[in-house]
């Protein structure tokens, strides 16, 4: 294998050193991954995750069809013993990704608790989403029914896979948290950082195009239209140039705001109690409680000749 003839001429390019060297080469690396275990958490199988935690508290609507009701209870346990194990190994997942020092022990007990934090917020996810539910059905004449809400709107879809990412992410499993927040957003078209801190009876109108970032900060009884973007207006860098990460950027919006199709609403403004904010409105500065901010009128002038160009 180490030389080659050509025209009866013998070449030697040390194949046979080659083949051992790029050999160790793969091993050492294969080494280096089986210590860190760098397997990432898995968007598919927290899908499935989501889905049976989404089953588990909404079981009558989201569970299966042949359900009754001496079965609730014994489903929602099966199903919450089945995805938490899930979750919790995606979780450990994580935590081995992002840490050389963690042992498995170590990573096992953190995402053992994480878990363990996790599950006792459900209780209060379910009220959450309640008065979510209420609200989209309340504000919307076209609701026949609350369980057309749950089952049928994108925004719906798209809270409750934010508020539970939101639960993972103040735990301390940011990728986890923005893997479920993508899969949400790749189903409804709705962006919702799972940074964005959301009050109840939250309602998001078809939602397609929504953007809510990171520092974001939603009151209680906000509805929100489609297209709307929460977004931020610069982005402060350090010394190297850098853009300096977590620091409060995102629009904080009071109790019982209104915002309308197409708004933009840029940079740590407050929009105060009680506002409505007009479709396609660009907003870069807070407004006090009970603005009604609209769009400046267009103009409308009748020419002729050529005349106004």
């Amino acid at each position: 294998m180490s030389s080659f003839s050509y025209q009866n001429i013998e070449l030697d390019w040390g194949v046979d050193d080659l083949v051992v060297r790029l050999r160790q080469s793969r091993q050492n690396i294969f080494e280096a991954q089986q210590q860190r275990n760098p397997k990432l958490p898995s968007s598919k199988i927290l899908e499935t995750i989501i889905d049976g935690l989404g089953a588990a508290l909404f079981p009558r609507r989201l569970g299966p069809p042949d359900l009754n009701n001496k079965g609730i209870d014994s489903f929602v346990g099966h199903t919450l013993n089945t995805v938490l194990f899930e979750l919790y190994k995606q979780i450990q997942c994580e935590l081995q990704f992002i840490s050389e020092t963690l042992t498995d022990q170590e990573s096992h007990e953190k995402a053992v608790a994480i878990t363990q934090k996790f599950a006792t917020h459900l209780p209060e996810v379910r009220e959450d989403l309640d008065s979510d539910i209420k609200a989209a059905f309340e504000g919307d004449p076209a609701a026949r029914a609350a369980y057309e809400v749950l089952v049928c709107y994108p925004g719906i879809k798209a809270v409750i896979h934010h508020r539970l990412a939101h639960i993972l992410y103040k735990l301390g499993v940011p990728l986890v948290a923005r893997i479920i927040s993508d899969i949400a957003h790749s189903v409804t078209g709705i962006d919702i950082h799972p940074g964005a801190q959301i009050g109840n009876s939250f309602f998001i109108d078809h939602g397609t195009g929504v953007v809510i970032g990171e520092t974001s900060i939603i009151g209680k009884h906000v509805r929100i239209y489609q297209a709307v973007t929460l977004g931020a207006k610069s982005f402060r860098k350090d010394e190297d140039g850098i853009i300096v990460k977590g620091e409060p950027r995102h629009p904080i919006i009071e109790d019982e705001v209104v915002i309308y199709a197409g708004a933009t609403v840029l940079g740590r403004i407050t929009v105060g109690k009680g506002s409505s904010i007009g479709g396609n409105v660009w907003l870069t500065h807070g407004v006090p409680p009970g603005s009604n901010i609209t769009q400046a009128k267009a103009r409308n002038e009748l020419f002729s000749d050529g005349t106004g160009i």
